[in-house]
Parts: structure tokens; sequence; C-alpha cells
């Protein structure tokens, strides 16, 4: 009997141990890239062309909500995620979405938006295929968003590939976490968009 009751007294003083060590987990930040930016340069001679922006792809690895990071320092093969933070989608749809949002939003405004509705332009095939999107760490504070893409860019009628090329943005984090990550892939998705539309604009311009 005594044995049954120390026992019992003994359960309850784990359970109670138990139960005062239990927190309560931290929330999980969801992330996007934000707005689209209003204005990049060439904005209007990109405006004469309709590109159609096919779905971003991406490698298996980076088919995740994650937000990965690479400790360059240490061991740059090896991927790491935050625990609790993520992304709304996977980064090629964070990225396809961006991209068509700020054409979608040109085609809408500027005084010529009447004759280009009444006019219809040459449609481009635009496929995006995405190889690296990670926060690569130099030091235990110091790092950088890295974007790396390559871009082909198709006839409208034949569907013949006429223009590639590869792109790699990169922006200093200033903060070494996951929301320094974040504010860091917004810039540099801002910045390649530019990049990406003065590479169209000079392509229309030549043809």
């Amino acid at each position: 009997m005594m044995i049954k009751k120390f026992l019992a007294v003994l359960l309850a003083a784990l359970l109670t141990g138990c139960s005062l060590t239990l927190t309560t987990p931290a929330p999980v930040q969801v992330y996007d890239l934000g707005p689209a930016p209003i204005t990049t340069p060439h904005t209007f001679s990109l405006s004469q062309t309709f590109v159609r922006i096919m779905e971003i792809s991406a490698p298996i690895w980076l088919d995740t909500q994650a937000i990965q990071y690479r400790l360059a320092y240490h061991d740059p093969a090896r991927i790491y995620i935050y625990a609790n933070s993520r992304w709304a989608a996977p980064p090629a749809q964070l990225l396809t979405e961006h991209f068509r949002r700020f054409l979608a939003n040109h085609d809408t405004d500027g005084p010529d938006n009447d004759k280009r509705q009444t006019t219809p332009s040459t449609q481009y095939l635009l496929k995006i295929e995405l190889s690296e999107f990670a926060q690569v760490f130099s030091t235990q504070n110091d790092s950088h968003a890295v974007i790396q893409l390559r871009a082909t860019l198709y006839e409208p009628d034949a569907h013949l590939p006429i223009a590639l090329h590869s792109f790699t943005m990169t922006q200093p984090a200033t903060t070494a976490d996951a929301a320094g990550a974040v504010a860091a892939f917004i810039q540099a998705s801002d910045n390649l968009l530019g990049e990406l539309v003065q590479w169209l604009a000079a392509i229309h311009h030549s043809r």
C-alpha cells in the first residue's frame, strides 16, 4: 500500500513538473515579396510589347516554403532553414506572381492604355528557371540574399527561342535573421525585375 501511495505521489509530481515546463510555441511568421514596384528602368519601352510570363520553374529542393540559408564560412554545401518563419508559397511561385503583377499593373496605366487595348501587340513567351534563392552568410553576422535564374524568350508563333540570359542578383541583409533575409529578398527581386525589364526592352528595340 505504501509503495502504491509513493508511486502515486511521484507520478503527480512528475505531471506537475511537466505542466510547469510546457511553453507556448512561437507563432510562425509568413512572408511574401510585397507589392510589385511601380516603375523600373525602360518601363515605357516594355509596355509596347506584351510578354506572357510562364510559370517559373525551380529544382525540387527549392519547391518548398522554407526560408533557406547557407553558412559559406562553415559548410557552404549544407542548406539550413528558419524554424519559425516561412514563405507564403515556394519562391518560384512568389517570383512568378511578383513579375506578373508588375506587368499587369503597368499594362493598365498610362495615356496609351486605350490604344494598347484596341491594337494588340506581339506577345512573346518568357520562360524562367530559378536555380538559387537563399540567404548566404559570409560570417556569423554578415549575410546577403542571392537569386539566380535563367530567362529564355520565345517567338510568339513558332515558339522558338530568340534570346537567353542568366541573371544573378545579391542584396546585403541588414540583420542576421529571417526578417533581414526577407527584406533583402524583396529588394533583390525588385532589382532583378528591373534588369529583366531592361533586357526585354533591349530585345524589343533590336527587332
